[in-house]
């Protein structure tokens, strides 16, 4: 009855560390998606070079060309991928965006995304 016992109680003590480990590793999983889900700023700062050639970084529209800076950044990244996708008419954003992965533009969303337009001096 001992071994029995001792059997049933190893096989349990199995079942839960198994447990554990699927638990542990989901939740690595889920936050490591978490984390990449929100670009890096970093590397949207360093791919906005080409962005502020045209786009002005204090946040002001001029010339036409729309300000991008504090945009919600689920709509930054829409917006690209519509011209991504050439659903949006503009050339030159349909060229840049052609380059771009989906990582560089969830960065660029979270750079652009985390600046605030600068109030106009009189």
């Amino acid at each position: 009855m001992g071994a029995l016992y001792h059997k049933a109680r190893t096989r349990s003590k199995r079942a839960a560390a198994a447990s554990i480990a699927v638990v542990a590793f989901l939740l690595a999983a889920v936050s490591s998606s978490l984390s990449t889900a929100a670009g890096d700023r970093a590397l949207g700062e360093y791919l906005s070079a080409e962005c502020v050639t045209c786009h002005q970084v204090s946040g002001q529209t001029t010339g036409g060309i729309p300000a991008i800076v504090a945009w919600p950044e689920d709509q930054f990244v829409a917006v690209l991928k519509s011209y991504k996708d050439k659903h949006r008419d503009n050339q030159v954003m349909q060229t840049i965006t052609a380059r771009l992965t989906e990582e560089e533009i969830a960065a660029l969303a979270a750079y652009f995304g985390s600046l605030r337009a600068r109030r106009k001096r009189n």
